[in-house]
């Protein structure tokens, strides 16, 4: 008989669910994941919920850190670390990978490791690669343990912007130009590849975007205002990953759109615009969490361009067969048309963010949408569904 059919004990069905926030990371969105994660953690309801925080290192350290959310703010214009917050410098978390068994363990040099109790749903606020890009996810599936968002499928398409935009073709919802470079072909001919994007700029125009093809929060984006400046852009897209994009401007308004699963399937947020930073070049990182520039919630748009944009937003969450939650990001362009730039399986979850802005103008609080994405993954199965 498998572990699954066997009678709980009373103390499992007595106990309150125990949720583990894991954050941090490896990727360069680490701090502003830690800083998501203190949001989160305070809005848990602990009367419902046990908590069992758990970040990761940027060298890939499972580490049991203390639940002080407080400590997991901006300072100073400086971003939180785990190293800061993890309660040893050497100790790390397991999670089994026996899908008979939830069990989390903690373990130190020389001591004898600790079970820490059994974990019945995982609420990851991990940002870009080896988090939010289906490796985690991959993880949870082998372990057998529920957790928050999307699946390994959607992950890895909503973290490539390559693939996300051959699905969103083949789906039919409109995409803007663009031009993927990819690893072997910078290395193998740098030239051909820069000739491949002076063309493309040819067709379409100066400025372009060059943007790391699997990050996210607008690092390693910059804009280009003409051929000086692209191999200074190129090498800093790849200093975040080997692989980038070449995107042309598309003139108009940036609208964004959240999408979140309830029991008769996705629902759209009344969407945001985020309007011209004056004091940067584009909404990149630094605007958005360092200078907290702020979106307009809800968006000035008419009746028909509301109900477009949310069409489209479940659209593209229904496309990659998303599940939880999604932020979907747009522009509204001059001729008056939507072109779908990206979504975020793992969308910003920090107090200024906009996922939670639009939710919250939508009748959902901060603290509903938490529970309602716990309570979502803690009803899902793991596996094929």
């Amino acid at each position: 008989m498998s572990s699954e059919n066997l009678p709980q004990s009373t103390e499992h069905q007595l106990r309150k669910p125990r949720v583990a926030v894991v954050f941090g990371g490896r990727s360069s969105e680490h701090g502003i994941s830690v800083v998501t994660a203190g949001a989160v953690l305070n809005a848990i309801d602990r009367t419902k919920y046990d908590v069992l925080p758990i970040g990761i290192t940027t060298d890939g350290r499972w580490a049991l850190t203390a639940d002080e959310p407080e400590r997991m703010a901006i300072t100073d214009r400086t971003m939180p670390d785990v190293a800061q917050l993890a309660e040893s410098e050497e100790g790390g978390v397991v999670l089994s990978v026996d899908p008979g068994s939830r069990e989390v363990v903690y373990s130190e040099p020389g001591s004898v490791p600790k079970a820490l109790g059994e974990v019945d749903v995982v609420f990851p606020v991990l940002h870009g690669p080896y988090g939010e890009d289906g490796t985690l996810q991959g993880l949870l599936e082998l372990s057998g343990v529920p957790y928050v968002g999307a699946g390994v499928l959607a992950s890895a398409v909503g973290q490539d912007k390559e693939y996300m935009k051959r699905v969103f073709t083949s789906f039919g919802l409109p995409v803007g130009p663009y031009v993927v470079v990819r690893p072997r072909e910078w290395d193998n001919d740098p030239q051909g590849a820069r000739k491949r994007i002076t063309d493309f700029a040819g067709e379409y125009g100066w400025p372009l975007f060059i943007k790391p093809a699997r990050a996210g929060s607008s690092i390693g984006i910059t804009k280009v205002d003409d051929v000086s400046g692209l191999d200074e852009a190129i090498e800093e897209a790849r200093r975040h990953d080997p692989k980038f994009l070449v995107e042309s401007l598309l003139r108009g308004r940036e609208i964004e759109c959240g999408v979140l699963e309830f029991e008769d399937g996705p629902r759209a947020s009344v969407p945001a615009e985020i309007p011209p930073v004056t004091s940067h070049d584009f909404y990149d990182f630094e605007a958005k969490y360092i200078d907290a520039a702020s979106g307009i919630v809800p968006a000035p748009l008419t009746a028909e361009e509301t109900a477009e944009v949310q069409r489209l937003a479940v659209e593209a969450f229904e496309a990659a067969s998303c599940e939880g939650l999604v932020r979907a990001d747009f522009f509204l362009t001059e001729d008056g048309g939507f072109v779908i730039n990206e979504i975020n399986t793992l969308p910003g979850f920090t107090p200024i963010s906009m996922y939670p802005r639009m939710w919250q103008e939508s009748g959902v609080s901060y603290p509903q949408l938490v529970d309602r994405l716990i309570q979502a993954a803690l009803s899902r199965p793991t596996g094929l569904r």
